[in-house]
């Protein structure tokens, strides 16, 4: 592990919910407040059943997984995870955490196509890091999001400084379809895609025959050259009814929650 990324590493104790391995409490902490009601996540848990299956793409220290597992006993988990730093807290978190679920966790990122790729790692913002990372472009989403928050200006400009460094890593990089595979998982109850700006190769990379498997998406959409659309289309052409959401303290941003879900 590249001792840049893991530098940090400590406990956090979240709001209302567990003590975590993470390497950025402050971020760990607002990871954790968007999986609480009434968000897009919470909604998304509430249709998951017990032994059902939950694909974590983009799963950083596991929260999702965790909220998941801790709300549905029995779940069988597949998360995936590109940097060092961040799966070694995922892993230790399902094994601490995860009560009665089946949990594999991967160190990969996840795309179109197999094969190896540059990820930007931002140790102080771990949750904005990504294969295509923008430092101008995610400091002017912060910047919004810290501005509708009810931070004065002049505090957010602190709060920026050096928040978007990054550590530039070489990462392996597979499919959805290659997971379930590897996994010989038979059906996706739950995909879940948070992958800052390469969630449209996410979707890109399920092959035709394991679409049917899947029966609910939840994915955050940077909407940058059309990329919220495209992600509508796809789903749509799939047989989902997909809904489009934002975070009000998102407002003024190009982030937005997509819900989907298999139109029976």
């Amino acid at each position: 592990m590249d001792d840049r990324t893991a530098a940090g590493t400590g406990r956090q104790q979240l709001p209302d919910g567990p003590s975590v391995w993470c390497t950025n409490g402050p971020a760990a902490v607002a990871m954790w407040r968007e999986m609480l009601p009434p968000g897009t996540y919470h909604r998304a848990v509430r249709r998951l059943r017990e032994g059902d299956t939950l694909v974590d793409v983009g799963a950083n220290i596991g929260l999702l997984s965790l909220y998941c597992a801790r709300a549905r006993p029995g779940l069988r988990i597949i998360a995936a995870e590109p940097a060092p730093a961040l799966h070694a807290c995922l892993e230790r978190n399902l094994a601490e955490q995860a009560g009665t679920a089946r949990w594999q966790a991967e160190r990969t990122a996840v795309g179109d196509r197999p094969g190896h790729l540059s990820f930007t790692y931002y140790p102080q913002a771990p949750g904005n890091s990504g294969l295509y990372a923008d430092r101008r472009a995610d400091d002017e989403i912060t910047l919004a999001f810290l501005r509708n928050s009810g931070v004065d200006a002049e505090d957010a400009a602190e709060l920026l400084e050096g928040l978007h460094e990054g550590v530039e890593l070489t990462v392996p990089v597979v499919t959805v379809s290659e997971l379930l595979r590897r996994h010989r998982v038979e059906r996706v109850d739950l995909l879940k895609v948070d992958v800052e700006r390469a969630e449209l190769d996410v979707l890109r990379g399920v092959e035709r025959e394991h679409w049917p498997l899947v029966g609910a998406v939840v994915a955050e959409v940077h909407d940058e050259g059309g990329r919220l659309d495209a992600v509508r289309d796809l789903l749509g052409a799939q047989g989902f009814d997909v809904r489009v959401g934002q975070d009000p303290l998102l407002a003024g941003t190009p982030l937005y929650d997509v819900e989907a879900v298999r139109d029976v």
